[in-house]
């Protein structure tokens, strides 16, 4: 039996997770490596965008990306204005990991593409429960 996208098994899905920090980059990956996401990681935009071309390439994009706001090179909003410009990355589920927490940007941010918002600090139950809104992961994976 063939799954879809969205009913797949989480193992087979990819996840790229884009934080200046490297611990935060290693709390994420924490969380969906747990859900069996497969996992890389990118320290701003501009690293992120080269690693969704050398996934296109090869036919491995991510199915997620988790995303800062404020990073060097490129910050988070650009990554995402940039993705939605390619219709080849359309699937890919985008959602904002950040501290900004002010109204007008989180609008910004899912005006641009995102599909969810995250504020910082967070639980792993919170990027659990975004991620089963999202129909990433099934219900209650953590129960």
């Amino acid at each position: 039996m063939t799954q879809s996208p969205m009913t797949q098994s989480p193992m087979t899905q990819r996840a790229l997770i884009i934080d200046d920090s490297k611990a935060m980059r290693s709390i994420l990956r924490r969380i969906v490596a747990g859900l069996g996401f497969e996992t890389a990681e990118a320290a701003h935009g501009r690293e992120a965008l080269d690693h969704l071309e050398a996934a296109t390439a090869t036919g491995r994009v991510p199915h997620l990306c988790l995303i800062d706001w404020n990073m060097p090179v490129m910050d988070g909003y650009t990554f995402i204005t940039e993705v939605r410009r390619r219709p080849e990355w359309r699937h890919v589920t985008l959602m904002m990991v950040t501290t900004e927490s002010e109204q007008g940007q989180i609008v910004r941010a899912l005006a641009a593409g995102a599909h969810e918002y995250v504020i910082k600090p967070f639980t792993p139950d919170a990027i659990v429960e975004k991620l089963e809104l999202l129909g990433l992961v099934g219900k209650g994976v953590l129960a």
